[in-house]
């Protein structure tokens, strides 16, 4: 797309956004994504000492829970200079029980870095962030690390993501050895082979002639390259039949044509730790990640118009330009002593304090405070963001991640976020009933800052009860209530976060009466409630009212009463899910029928149908088990008693790979049990994968310990 400058100061945006790159490390747990930005920011000058995660003093990982547990648990985000070009880096998470920080970063980047371990190739994480790469149309270049471990196979990651990721990844380098023999590549793009200089810490490289034993393989490599990069260039396509030869900058123009449609991914090779083949990666980025030019702006909808006969919003864009109403996207939010403090992705306009800005989720303005450019936890004060950049902003009040903010004169909405839903609960209580309130306010900021964890109190026992999305995830908020807060608690077992549906369609009617003289209550409703396979709801309200039978000022009210009974879930207490709800008849009275009563007629309806008329279900998740081969039999005799459904088993250099489905029920505790079978060799990884029915059996002790627990707690 060609975008129009209107004046000299979009002429000038226009020069600087083609020298900015925004990209982000995503990987599985454990690949080397914050050792790899680690080495980023020294190469490019941003420090000047280098940390290390398993020393503890990695820039990124800043938190004190990052740097004792050695894993990276919030993004952060930084800024450096390469070859004149700009970057706004994010780290992201690997561990599952953190994939929100992951998805709020991608939704706001260009471009990412997809780092896979050498050895292990493709995991269950690199799947999970490749998905959400795809879900935002993120371009990507592919980093295959360790090659300096034991048992490092570069061929054997590339099948693995053609395999397991459905990807189309086109190596522009081979190692030279691998293991303790790694000591450089051999760019396929000009043909040179480069040797890496140990005492150097990545800066400098020789360049040498290409290994005679790597010759024949470096030129089929390089044949296969140019092949699938004529895929995506006619005339490049066009030389390469006519056996034609082509130059370098034919490839690299076709490399980079073929990254931003997403259709083929460059993979690069190296060792972080051991500090090779950075540099290469960051001329890749330059070369081939898109800059926001090239993405050519966003596409939102105008809430204030809608088409009369479909419903639908009408469609609005933004372009990179100073000379555009401003519209930004709120990413995540981080509670600060100072008030809180919210990144954002400027998409249009420029950004400054003091401005005014709509939020359209709550129809309300916010004023903008400070803006600050992040460096880790380091802040830098600036006097203006303009498109195309990322920040953080002091000051929003009613600002959530998803938000956007806007112009007043020119609203518009981009597309939320969507994150998976809690799999695991606790009870949590103040030891003090003084710290009662502090604790809930402390509880508000932490579910302000992380859109997958949850919490409510619970209507028949009184508990206030914190959901998320794993042992982990709860175990640090746990930690961050008590350290960072002060506030000691007391918390209960972890509980698994069921979940309900109909059984069987049920036809109900939910009268809500009450005239007993002066202005009454009067609504009745007809609703067929079903079973459903939905997608991205829980409830699926049909309105099939004809005749006026119900006025279409009181439908949305009865949808409302619904909805809430769905979530309430009756005696269980677990939401309702895949449930279709088609109100298609009711009754109501001139004088006494108003909002609140068909709200109630709704709820009694859905009261009605689940009554004796409930499936419970219970979160699945996908699982990757690694263990040494003298452990196997062990292991999966232990799986096997934790109802795992084993979908594969492969073998590589010793170790056995299991893949499989289980119910997070079966694995509280799994990590202690593992190292027990497996001298501390085994390792595991979750990610969520669906809800399915509980077995009768098993659904019936859930039901009584549930029941039983309850009415303990209600005695106290």
């Amino acid at each position: 797309m060609t975008l129009t400058a209107k004046d000299s100061r979009d002429q000038a945006a226009l020069v600087r956004l083609r020298k900015m790159r925004n990209f982000g490390i995503c990987a599985h747990i454990d690949a080397g994504k914050t050792t790899i930005s680690e080495r980023i920011l020294y190469l490019t000058g941003r420090v000047h000492k280098m940390g290390e995660v398993h020393d503890g003093t990695a820039t990124m990982d800043y938190l004190q829970d990052e740097q004792e547990r050695g894993i990276t648990i919030t993004s952060a985000a930084t800024t450096c200079e390469w070859a004149g070009h700009f970057m706004n880096l994010i780290d992201t998470p690997g561990h599952v029980d953190f994939t929100a920080e992951v998805e709020r970063s991608l939704r706001v980047l260009d471009g990412a870095v997809a780092v896979f371990d050498g050895v292990a190739g493709v995991e269950a994480q690199s799947e999970t962030v490749w998905r959400q790469a795809n879900r935002y149309g993120v371009a990507r270049l592919a980093f295959v690390n360790k090659m300096d471990r034991v048992g490092a196979d570069f061929d054997k990651c590339i099948e693995s993501m053609k395999v397991r990721l459905d990807a189309n990844p086109v190596p522009i380098q081979l190692p030279i050895g691998s293991g303790a023999a790694f000591t450089g590549v051999v760019d396929l793009v000009t043909m040179k082979a480069y040797e890496f200089l140990e005492e150097s810490n990545g800066k400098r490289v020789t360049e040498q002639a290409i290994p005679a034993e790597l010759a024949d393989a470096a030129k089929k490599a390089r044949e296969f390259m140019v092949e699938k990069v004529s895929e995506v260039d006619d005339e490049l396509m066009e030389k390469f039949v006519e056996g034609e030869p082509v130059t370098i900058e034919e490839i690299k123009r076709a490399l980079r044509k073929g990254t931003l449609t997403r259709q083929l991914q460059p993979v690069l090779c190296g060792s972080a730790l051991k500090k090779k083949g950075i540099s290469f990666l960051l001329d890749a980025i330059v070369e081939y990640l898109p800059s926001p030019l090239d993405l050519g702006g966003v596409k939102g909808r105008n809430p204030e118009k809608r088409n009369a006969e479909t419903k639908e919003y009408e469609e609005a864009s933004r372009t990179p330009l100073p000379s555009q109403p401003l519209c930004m996207l709120a990413f995540k939010t981080i509670t600060d002593r100072t008030g809180d403090l919210t990144f954002v992705r400027v998409y249009s306009g420029v950004l400054e304090p003091g401005m005014t800005l709509l939020n359209p989720r709550t129809r309300k303005t916010e004023r903008i405070g400070r803006i600050l450019k992040m460096h880790a936890s380091d802040r830098e004060q600036v006097e203006e963001v303009a498109a195309g950049d990322i920040a953080a902003v002091l000051g929003l009040k009613q600002t959530i991640t998803g938000d956007t903010l806007c112009d007043e004169n020119t609203p518009i909405v981009l597309e939320r976020m969507e994150f998976p839903d809690t799999v695991i609960s606790q009870a949590i209580a103040p030891k003090s009933q003084a710290d009662r309130d502090k604790l809930t306010d402390t509880i508000g900021r932490l579910m302000r800052e992380d859109p997958t964890f949850k919490a409510k109190t619970d209507e028949e026992t009184n508990e206030l009860v914190i959901a998320g999305m794993g042992e982990l995830h709860l175990e640090i908020i746990v930690t961050r209530i008590q350290r960072d807060y002060g506030i000691g608690v007391v918390i209960g077992k972890p509980k698994v976060a069921y979940r309900q549906t109909l059984s069987k369609p049920r036809d109900v009617e939910g009268r809500h009466i009450k005239q007993s003289g002066g202005h009454g209550q009067y609504g009745v409703v007809k609703v067929k409630f079903e079973p459903a396979v939905l997608e991205g709801e829980d409830v699926d309200f049909v309105d099939d009212i004809k005749g006026g039978r119900v006025p279409r000022e009181f439908i949305p009210a009865i949808e409302e009463g619904i909805r809430k009974a769905a979530e309430h879930g009756g005696q269980l207490g677990f939401p309702f899910t895949n449930v279709r709800a088609t109100l298609y008849d009711g009754q109501y009275h001139d004088v006494d029928s108003s909002q609140l009563a068909f709200e109630q007629a709704g709820m009694l309806a859905f009261r009605l149908a689940i009554d004796g008329n409930w499936t419970l279900l219970e979160p699945y998740m996908k699982l990757d088990v690694q263990v040494p081969e003298e452990f196997l039999g062990a292991v999966i005799g232990d799986l096997n008693s934790r109802r795992v459904e084993i979908t594969d088993m492969q073998m590589e250099g010793g170790i056995r790979t299991i893949q499989g489905k289980v119910p997070i029920a079966e694995m509280f505790q799994y990590s202690s049990s593992l190292r027990g079978m497996t001298q501390g060799r085994g390792v595991y990884s979750m990610e969520p994968s669906e809800y399915r029915s509980v077995p009768r059996a098993i659904a019936d002790k859930v039901v009584e310990e549930i029941l039983k627990e309850r009415e303990k707690n209600m005695k106290k």
